[in-house]
């Protein structure tokens, strides 16, 4: 049985979605979803959903080894970060090489960084006339969205959409795709 364990730090549609896509699988499930965020509506989706989740503090996250110590009581076969906005630490990525992911709001390298995150990535790509945005999911490391890419996919952008349909054009796509990595990350063989 393959454990999944999600980060998020706001609404948790990408956890839900991830959530539901593994709920009837015999061979995986979420075991819990973890937030910085103690109003988090990830944490309400949880509690409908039937899945452990808590939240934790900067100390516990970064200070002390809390955070670290829940991960490895829950052993994962993959750490996924859906919307979770603060930088991992080095000491728990070290603790599970090449099983944390994160999925990006932009084709990285492009618009990524410290700060790039949500609307402030669709703000920016509309402002800047691009053409084509999409998804990133890439393997987490020290620095923020500089680990290796493991999958993108594309949408176009029309001149007259706002950031907010760009918003909704990332979303659509992190729906479809999101849950279809980690499951072939989980699986390789199949």
């Amino acid at each position: 049985m393959k454990r999944i364990v999600i980060f998020a730090s706001g609404s948790g549609t990408n956890a839900e979605n991830l959530i539901k896509f593994f709920h009837n699988r015999e061979n995986a499930f979420v075991t819990l979803v973890l937030t910085n965020n103690p109003h988090a509506k990830v944490l309400d989706r949880c509690k409908t959903l039937g899945v452990s989740a808590i939240s934790f503090n900067k100390i516990a996250f970064y200070n002390t080894s809390h955070v670290l110590d829940v991960l490895k009581t829950c052993h994962p076969d993959i750490i996924v970060l859906a919307g979770f906005l603060w930088k991992f630490p080095e000491f728990i990525l070290n603790e599970f090489p090449d099983k944390v992911i994160n999925v990006h709001p932009a084709l990285l390298p492009k618009y990524g960084g410290k700060g790039m995150y949500g609307m402030h990535i669709h703000e920016a790509v509309v402002a800047n006339n691009e053409p084509k945005t999409g998804i990133t999911i890439h393997y987490v490391n020290e620095h923020y969205d500089e680990g290796a890419v493991i999958f993108q996919a594309t949408c176009d952008i029309l001149s007259s959409d706002s950031a907010e349909d760009v918003a909704a054009k990332i979303h659509v796509l992190e729906m479809e795709h999101f849950p279809k990595v980690v499951e072939s990350l989980i699986f390789p063989n199949e």
